[in-house]
This record gives structure tokens, C-alpha cells and sequence, in this order.
């Protein structure tokens, strides 16, 4: 099973289209939830998202997303949990 790639900063640049969090658009969101979706697509849908992010939104991107695949939780709800 691939994990989506939300890292629970769910908002869309209005300009582009892309969630600042994850870097998917609202298509792209929509189809990681469906059952139907194969694991080929959610990974080369990963490896498209992961272009589309650059410098610190990448970084934070792949830092969080590592997190959420080892502990099952995003770096941003760790820091809520955390408060």
C-alpha cells in the first residue's frame, strides 16, 4: 500500500492550482481516494508532485511525507500533538 502524500497543510495556491502541502491538485487528490487507483499511478503521481515542489517546500515536503510513512503521522500533526 502507498501512503498519500498529504501532509496535513491543505491549502491550494490559487495561481497554480497545487495544494502548498503535498503539491497535488484537487483531480489528483480526488483519484488517491478512490479504490480503483492503482499503486503504479499513485507513484508516478509522486514522482510528478515531487517536481512540482521546489527549495523549502520540498524539503518540507519530503521530510514530512518520510515521517508519515515511518510513524503513520505528518510532521505538522506531530507538532499539534506535541503542543
Amino acid at each position: 500500500m502507498i501512503i498519500s502524500p498529504c501532509i496535513s497543510i491543505c491549502k491550494t495556491d490559487p495561481q497554480t492550482g497545487y495544494c502548498y502541502g503535498c503539491g497535488r491538485n484537487n483531480e489528483e487528490k480526488k483519484l488517491w481516494k478512490l479504490e480503483t487507483t492503482n499503486d503504479e499511478w499513485k507513484k508516478e503521481n509522486l514522482i510528478i508532485i515531487e517536481k512540482r515542489l521546489t527549495g523549502w517546500q520540498l524539503k518540507s515536503f519530503k521530510e514530512s511525507y518520510q515521517n508519515k510513512i515511518n510513524t503513520g503521522i505528518s510532521l505538522f500533526k506531530k507538532n499539534l500533538i506535541n503542543e
